[in-house]
């Protein structure tokens, strides 16, 4: 990688990073949550004509999918995960296993799988397999050892990340969400019982990072192809 790569284009609003790629893999991203519609347009544009071939913005609302669909008739708007998309999707390459607790912690999930297919990464879903039916979690582990990473995506207690490092060789990604009744306080719990996971094995992300989580896990198996 070009440690020394140091383009930048200035919007006067914000200033981006127009070779981040080429020093980490990873373009850079733009968040769209606090940015006007306008302002993620001409972001995703500058990132284009800096020559990114793929542009893409996370945390999206109805708005900002409407003006970007406005200027890029053909951009990919995923609503479940809040992204969209300027641009070609490359190539997959491996796959990563994505868990769900529990179906409300689908969009969390979903921000997992869009990042690693815009890291050009294979993901194979899985949704509700949490520790209140243990079995659900058991009947998936075949699969565990087809995947180069696994993410696990859980709110409430946050406990099935340290139950599924506990059956795999394969490094657990673990994202904590904001899912849960009063004394998870949005999301602490979950994260609290993953940073103290009994099985080792478990890196863990910040509460509702999906995107971080994705680039970590797309690093991780683009490795284990090369």
């Amino acid at each position: 990688m070009a440690v020394s790569a140091h383009r930048t284009a200035d919007l006067g609003f914000a200033r981006l990073d127009l070779d981040r790629v080429q020093r980490t893999g990873t373009p850079e991203v733009v968040y769209a949550a606090g940015k006007t519609p306008e302002q993620t347009v001409a972001c995703l544009a500058a990132l284009r004509d800096g020559g990114s071939a793929l542009a893409w913005a996370t945390r999206v609302d109805d708005a900002t999918a409407a003006a970007v669909l406005e200027r890029w008739p053909d951009a990919l708007v995923d609503p479940e995960a809040r992204c969209v998309f300027v641009g070609e999707l490359p190539q997959p390459v491996g796959q990563v296993l994505v868990l769900t607790a529990g179906t409300s912690d689908g969009a969390v999930a979903a921000e997992v799988a869009a990042t690693l297919a815009a890291g050009g990464v294979g993901c194979r879903r899985v949704d509700d397999v949490g520790v209140a039916g243990v079995h659900r979690v058991l009947s998936v582990a075949p699969d565990f050892a087809a995947a180069d990473v696994v993410v696990v995506v859980a709110g409430m207690d946050g406990a099935l990340p340290s139950v599924v490092a506990g059956l795999t060789d394969r490094l657990v990604v673990a994202v904590p969400t904001s899912v849960g009744y009063g004394a998870a306080f949005e999301g602490l719990a979950a994260l609290l019982t993953m940073l103290t996971a009994c099985a080792p094995g478990v890196l863990v992300v910040n509460i509702d990072n999906g995107f971080g989580a994705g680039v970590a896990a797309a690093r991780i198996a683009r490795s284990a192809q090369r």
